[in-house]
């Protein structure tokens, strides 16, 4: 965990948030929010690869052959820091501390998720970010999930755009690839 990003490892395989939404840790009076924008289901041990298993099986069915999959095998997702909840004010700005390791995670609910996209300042944070080469596919995906909750979905996403036009004007070529996969 860091200021700017966290880890969180799933309870069940195969089972992570889905790619954008926005997520939460940390207990009041502070909650730290996270948009998710990568998972991986991999080995525990660092560095063993998983080896092929079915050879005609359906893919359920090889779980139920090999139980110890699920025993050495884990789902982490990634969550880039999109704002904070101190109190009962919501900042949308890198919190003052780290997630705590351990913490629990949770998808936020359709209200929060609503009320945390009724400013879109946190945009700023996930454009700057370039840890993660896709990590405009997490932006789109985001802004498609906080439209659903919205009233007026397309407004939301015009002022979105109008908020990606300001951040990313030097860079159209990205502006307009963006703005595609919103769309899409």
């Amino acid at each position: 965990a860091s200021t700017a990003s966290f880890v969180a490892q799933c309870y069940e395989l195969h089972r992570p948030p889905a790619l954008g939404s926005l997520v939460k840790t940390g207990d009041r009076p502070l909650e730290i929010f996270g948009v998710v924008c990568f998972a991986e289901t991999r080995s525990l041990e660092e560095g063993r690869k998983p080896v092929a298993r079915g050879g005609g099986e359906e893919a359920e069915d090889v779980f139920h052959t090999h139980p110890q999959l699920a025993r050495l095998l884990c789902t982490d997702f990634r969550a880039l820091v999109v704002g904070y909840r101190d109190g009962e004010r919501l900042f949308q700005r890198l919190p003052p501390q780290p997630a705590r390791i351990h913490g629990f995670v949770y998808q936020c609910s359709a209200a929060e998720l609503r009320e945390f996209s009724s400013a879109t300042d946190f945009l700023k944070l996930l454009v700057a970010d370039q840890s993660f080469h896709w990590v405009d596919e997490a932006i789109a995906a985001c802004l498609r999930c906080c439209a659903q909750t919205q009233d007026d979905p397309d407004r939301f996403l015009v002022s979105a755009g109008k908020e990606l036009a300001v951040l990313l004007g030097g860079d159209f070529q990205r502006l307009s690839m963006l703005l595609r996969r919103v769309r899409a």
